[in-house]
């Protein structure tokens, strides 16, 4: 901002300076159409140095800037390809898991639960896990009629 008030000032002057030598040469004195010349001159080199320092940082800001937003997206992509691979990852094992699955026995296992063991079995498990006078006596009718003979 700085660089441009200098621009603008120095631009004004120079404009200043070469309406005065106009002015000059037209009332033609000799000294000052020299002196005015000469300060046009030096209004002229100061006007062009601050407009190639104004071009300069110009020139330095939109460099810097390029590069910011050069890192800023790239940041932003490493961050995503990073998101989306873990995310990829996740899918490529649930995909895996998915194909592993053996159909036949996972049927099977369904028609396991559809279609209990007989009754005999059954009660064989419970007797083998069980620690009630049933599994002394040897069967569960033996149990019953004693129940029944003990009633009457």
């Amino acid at each position: 901002q700085d660089d441009l008030k200098a621009t603008l000032t120095a631009k004004n002057r120079e404009a200043k300076q070469l309406s005065q030598l106009e002015k000059t040469r037209q009332r033609n004195p000799s000294d000052r159409h020299i002196i005015a010349e000469s300060e046009l001159q030096r209004a002229s080199l100061d006007a062009t140095r601050t407009t190639r320092q104004l071009e300069e940082t110009i020139d330095n800001f939109e460099k810097q800037k390029i590069k910011d937003i050069k890192n800023i997206f790239s940041e932003f992509i490493t961050i995503e390809m990073l998101f989306h691979g873990k995310a990829l990852e996740i899918y490529t094992a649930a995909y895996q898991n998915i194909q592993n699955i053996d159909e036949n026995e996972d049927l099977e296992v369904f028609r396991s639960s559809l279609y209990p063991p007989d009754y005999q079995s059954r009660l064989d498990i419970v007797r083998a896990n069980s620690k009630s006078p049933l599994q002394r006596t040897g069967s569960l009718k033996s149990s019953l009629r004693t129940v029944q003979v003990r009633k009457k």
